[in-house]
């Protein structure tokens, strides 16, 4: 099948479309969880320490019973030594070019949960940044806790408007709207309003400390 034909079967997702999360993505994150902490030579109590998360949500996690908040997955990415990206649903990359994302190649993560669609606009390889275009459900939001760590974020609202809190202080972030800030303060994210919210979301990889709770 041609490229154009397969665009043309895949329907666009408009900025007020909520998405639709299908039930084998939390076993496949789950799975991919398990997979990284075995290979780290972690138990599940030992992961539990480094992340500060329960024992019990990381067995529910690795067995596809629950879906964790993106505050949750980055300090598991943090402990497992591995980007955020890493967990992202596998795609064929276009053969063409190591350093083009096409529309129809962008990795996914969906985060049942949360609300949230996190689509990867960076090659799978990687590199010094993290890019995603992240979708929001009404009442979506990153988790309940701030996180910070080393790093600096930049958002960019295409639709909607995006809640962003920084070191506890709340910025509601309309169409056009944009905020950059070192992630080290502490924040965290939410869609507070009943139409989809989609957001350009721009991190730099970190090397330091764990993240933690603000």
């Amino acid at each position: 099948m041609s490229r154009d034909a397969a665009e043309a079967e895949t329907p666009e997702r408009t900025a007020g479309e909520a998405i639709v999360l299908p039930e084998d993505a939390e076993h496949r994150l789950g799975e991919t969880v398990r997979l990284l902490r075995q290979r780290a030579g972690f138990s599940i109590q030992e992961l539990a320490r480094r992340t500060g998360l329960s024992t019990g949500m990381i067995s529910q996690l690795e067995r596809g019973l629950a879906s964790p908040s993106i505050r949750s997955l980055r300090l598991l990415s943090v402990a497992l030594g591995v980007p955020i990206s890493y967990f992202f649903e596998p795609h064929a990359p276009d053969p063409s070019s190591q350093y083009i994302v096409r529309r129809n190649d962008r990795r996914l993560l969906r985060l049942t949960a949360s609300g949230v669609l996190k689509e990867s606009l960076t090659p799978a390889q990687g590199g010094a940044l993290e890019i995603y275009e992240l979708t929001l459900n009404p009442g979506a939001s990153s988790g309940a806790d701030f996180v910070q760590h080393v790093g600096e974020k930049a958002v960019y609202v295409l639709a909607g408007r995006v809640r962003i809190w920084l070191d506890h202080e709340p910025h509601v972030l309309a169409a056009g709207d944009s905020v950059c800030f070192p992630s080290t303060v502490p924040h965290m994210f939410d869609n507070p309003e009943q139409e989809v919210a989609r957001a350009i979301w721009v991190t730099t990889l970190h090397s330091g400390p764990p993240a933690r709770e603000g």
